[in-house]
Order: C-alpha cells, then structure tokens, then sequence
C-alpha cells in the first residue's frame, strides 16, 4: 500500500514538473477603425507562422495598410505604409505551406503571394467569405492559411464599408480611400 502511494506520488509531481504545453501565439492588432485578435496556427504552417512573426516582433507591420480590401472576398495588408510605399521584405520569401489542411474559409488569415507558389513573404490577407478555390491540394499549390481572426471580426468587416478606388500610376484597384493603417500589433501571450 505504501508502495503505491509513493508510486502515486511522485507520479503526480512528474506530471505537475512537465512544461505547460505552449498555447498558439495570439496577435493583438490594432488598426485606425478598430482591433482583433488573431490565433497562429505553429503546427499546421510553422515556416509561415515564423516569417509573420518576425514582421510583428520587428515591429515592420505598425503603419502599413489594408491596401486591397474587396467586399466579400479578402482584405489584404501588411505591404504598404500610408504613403503607399512598398515595405521591404527583409526575410525573403516562404516556402508554401498551403497544403496544411487549413481551408480559406470566412475569418482565417492567409498569406498573399505572387504566382510562384514559394514568393510569399510580409503580404497577408483576411478571408471575408469562404474562398476554397484559393487552397491548395493534390494538384496545385494554393495560398497558404496560418490563423483565424478570434475576435473583432466586425472590425475587419467594416474595412468593406470604406469606399475604395483604383490609382492609375500604380494600377492598383480596390484601395481604401482613407488608409486603414495598422497602428500597433503585438503579440500578446509571449
């Protein structure tokens, strides 16, 4: 009886000596028309989870925009200051990592590429519907999911109200007429 008492024991305070398991990074942003929070995936796009990361950490997001933002489809940021300068991307490009099992569905959070499947690098976007056609599966590369809005996804949907136009230098359409800028983004359980 002793015996399995003191089994019991120590097998207890192992389990309390165990590490807690670390929760999925949460990011605070806040932006000139409100915040949200978003959770990062590690296990399911750890390459791109990192990448995004160091752009929060370096501090790079805080006054960039939501350059593109097309009702019921996505609001992309993260790639121009309000001058609409293009922002470096000081980490070079992300291997894809959209075949995860992570779909593009209403609320999740994806990086923006260009036609290579390996040229993501500081480019977000958030899904405002569900956009299947953008994963990617058995035959294609498609645009890789890395989190989920968890709250204040109202305020992203008010990003759709702002009237948007098309800059003729550029040739960039569905620019906010006034810029949505990130104002500070952190992450908040580090």
């Amino acid at each position: 009886m002793k015996a399995i008492l003191k089994s019991a024991v120590i097998a207890t305070s192992m389990l309390f000596a165990l590490p807690a398991l670390a929760a999925n990074p949460i990011v605070e942003v806040e932006t000139n028309l409100g915040d949200f929070k978003l959770e990062l995936y590690p296990e399911k796009a750890p390459k791109t989870v990192e990448n995004f990361l160091k752009y929060v950490e370096d501090g790079s997001y805080v006054g960039t925009q939501f350059h593109r933002v097309i009702p019921g489809f996505v609001a992309q940021g993260g790639g121009y200051d309000k001058s609409f300068m293009p922002k470096p991307s000081t980490y070079g490009e992300v291997v894809n990592e959209s075949k995860n099992g992570l779909s593009n569905s209403r609320g999740t959070i994806a990086m923006a590429r260009k036609q290579h499947p390996d040229s993501a690098t500081r480019q977000f976007y958030i899904n405002l519907q569900n956009n299947s056609n953008l994963d990617g599966n058995a035959y294609k590369h498609g645009y890789t999911v890395f989190g989920k809005v968890i709250e204040g996804f109202n305020t992203v949907e008010k990003m759709t109200t702002v009237k948007t136009v098309t800059i003729p230098e550029t040739r960039m359409r569905d620019v906010p007429q006034q810029p949505i800028l990130i104002e500070k983004i952190i992450i908040s359980n580090k």
